[in-house]
């Protein structure tokens, strides 16, 4: 099966014919490279990715009636809700963005307003497109830059700058040698042959006019308007700045990228895209349910936020500096824990946007094996290539493999179950000292046994309260 996630679609043709490609049972082989089991989470999330790609088959009228299937993730932290969707949102290129539930407020109370998350999409979402687009116009922009660079090493003759003055002028074959000496310059700039000389080049200063605003609830994005509005009237500054050629040349096919680029195309697509492909993962849902058998209290801001949130669950027209966003068709994955609180908590309307329910399940001793050694980012892969460049082969046995699972395992049973980020903890405990001496050690091979494992961390495994603490 081809490798879907190194495929980077440019042109709205190639973004259907990749979209079209991603059927759930490719979704789900993608996400298997970096996450171990949840084959249910997977599925679901691959369904509701497949579903959207379906909606845009059908005819418009239908289409605006779909709405998407949005996803309520139950289980302990650390067995991979966060990531199923990073994942999911990386695999589509799609835009994404996670949010904490807990840090938003009922309107009225201090503290972010719900509809900021949209307003944080869209500005997410323009990132990714701006830079996109000056990607398409990158060898355009370069030879921009060149000729802006190869002005300041060989600087236009007279009758270039002042074609209107005859004195200046050169006859055809003054022309014909400077041409071919800029070509040279050329030449050598391609060759890296002034790479170590100093330039001085012109370039946009940012505004110094800062203006700080004190924004009520709900109107978070004033300031930064008003300061958009105030750098666009004050007169833009240049100023003179002094590097090496390589980096002056990087510095102007950006400035000449963003010249090229169409500001008003970039906002309208940025709109457009986080209102049909963004993804909004709202993390801790189950931190703003009301306890069962409570009322009154911070159980009623906590069904206040709640209430604020269904509209936009639900599809609401936000204002951002971009345009009107309608969040219609945006999808919502959200996810908790749910270990005072019960899905049921969440008050009626607001589980009914969530109509697929996938419960997680706390990972295993053998799944913390596979974590250790299977996926792309496995944690073994991580710390051998950071070792590595410091010259140090870092391998590992199978007993010791297990041995670290083992004891993740323990740890997880004996106090606070963190599903696979014990193994982070355990790790870095097992290769401090390695981690500290790496850089002044020989180059050479170091191979983990369970023995070493075991003499490292027993102690403090059978020790409980020096396990809380350390582990």
């Amino acid at each position: 099966m081809a490798d879907l996630s190194t495929q980077t679609p440019k042109t709205v043709k190639e973004r259907e014919t990749f979209l079209a490609a991603l059927t759930p049972k490719a979704i789900v082989h993608e996400l298997n490279r970096f996450i171990v089991g949840q084959e249910k989470a997977k599925r679901a999330v691959a369904v509701a990715l497949r579903n959207r790609w379906r909606r845009q088959q059908l005819d418009p009228e239908l289409r605006e009636e779909v709405a998407p299937k949005n996803i309520l993730m139950i289980g302990p932290t650390g067995v991979g809700k966060t990531e199923i969707a990073r994942r999911l949102a990386k695999l589509s290129k799609s835009p994404f963005i996670k949010v904490e539930a807990s840090k938003y407020t009922e309107v009225g109370y201090v503290g972010r307003d719900v509809e900021s998350m949209i307003r944080d999409l869209v500005e997410l979402t323009r990132n990714m497109v701006r830079q996109e687009q000056e990607e398409d116009v990158q060898k355009e922009a370069r030879k921009g830059a060149e000729e802006r660079l190869l002005d300041i090493l060989l600087p236009p003759h007279p009758s270039q700058r002042h074609p209107g003055q005859k004195e200046y002028e050169l006859d055809d074959l003054g022309q014909q040698q400077y041409q071919q000496t800029r070509e040279k310059f050329r030449g050598y700039l391609h060759e890296g042959k002034f790479d170590d000389r100093d330039v001085e080049i012109e370039v946009q200063a940012k505004s110094p006019y800062m203006v700080d605003i004190m924004s009520p609830p709900g109107m978070e994005d004033m300031d930064s308007n008003i300061k958009d509005m105030l750098g666009n009237l004050m007169p833009k500054k240049t100023s003179h700045k002094k590097m090496k050629v390589p980096e002056a040349l990087k510095v102007l096919t950006q400035e000449e990228a963003e010249k090229l680029v169409d500001q008003d195309k970039v906002n309208q697509e940025a709109v457009e895209r986080a209102q049909q492909s963004g993804i909004v993962f709202i993390d801790e849902i189950d931190k703003i349910t009301a306890r069962s058998g409570m009322s009154g209290g911070p159980d009623v801001s906590r069904e206040g936020v709640q209430r604020d949130l269904l509209p936009i669950v639900e599809g609401a027209s936000v204002s951002t500096k971009y345009g009107i966003v309608k969040t219609d068709h945006i999808l919502f994955i959200s996810a908790g824990a749910f270990h005072s609180s019960k899905p049921s908590d969440l008050i009626p309307e607001f589980q009914g946007r969530f109509p697929i329910r996938v419960e997680l399940e706390s990972l295993t001793q053998k799944d913390f094996v596979l974590i250790l050694t299977e996926p792309g980012n496995a944690l073994i892969k991580q710390y051998s290539a950071l070792l590595n460049t410091e010259g140090i082969d870092l391998t590992f046995t199978d007993d010791a493999i297990e041995e670290i699972a083992s004891m993740a395992a323990q740890v997880n049973e004996r106090t606070e179950n963190i599903g696979a980020r014990r193994l982070q903890t355990v790790m870095e405990k097992l290769l401090e000292d390695l981690l500290f001496d790496a850089s002044t050690m020989e180059a050479q091979t170091v191979t983990i046994e369970g023995s070493q494992v075991k003499e490292k961390l027993g102690g403090i495994i059978e020790d409980q309260d020096l396990s809380r603490y350390i582990l």
